[in-house]
């Protein structure tokens, strides 16, 4: 998990696959953290991603660097524990000015069930589940 983790890290941003019916919804996201051997994400619980993950918490990250991508795959399950999202915002500072650990609005997700398989033009696939 750990080199998905330093992978989402270096790409900065990475896009985000939703349900909304039967629609597909993607989305730019930063926030990507491991706290207690989880990978989270961090969201509003006020945005359509937070009631479309509640609805559906299947959902598909996938980015791009040096070209080789990402894609991640599992369940987002909500954490509404205040210690992983002061860990969220205290290593994005830049939120803060949004949210709060303590607000009924801040929204952190883990990924449960999780494949992240990695992809270049060079080479075959690494599967990583977790």
């Amino acid at each position: 998990m750990q080199e998905v983790y330093d992978f989402l890290k270096k790409c900065e941003t990475y896009y985000l696959a939703t349900v909304e019916g039967d629609q597909p919804r993607v989305r730019p996201f930063g926030t990507v953290d491991i706290f207690e051997g989880k990978l989270y994400i961090q969201t509003g619980k006020v945005k359509d991603v937070s009631k479309q993950l509640q609805s559906n918490p299947k959902a598909e990250i996938c980015a791009f660097a040096d070209g080789k991508w990402l894609r991640v795959a599992g369940k987002l399950i909500r954490d509404d524990r205040i210690e992983p999202k002061k860990q969220m915002l205290d290593n994005y500072p830049q939120l803060k000015a949004m949210y709060s650990a303590e607000d009924d609005n801040t929204e952190v997700l883990y990924f449960e069930d999780a494949t992240a398989t990695f992809y270049s033009f060079a080479g075959e696939p690494k599967v990583i589940k977790f």
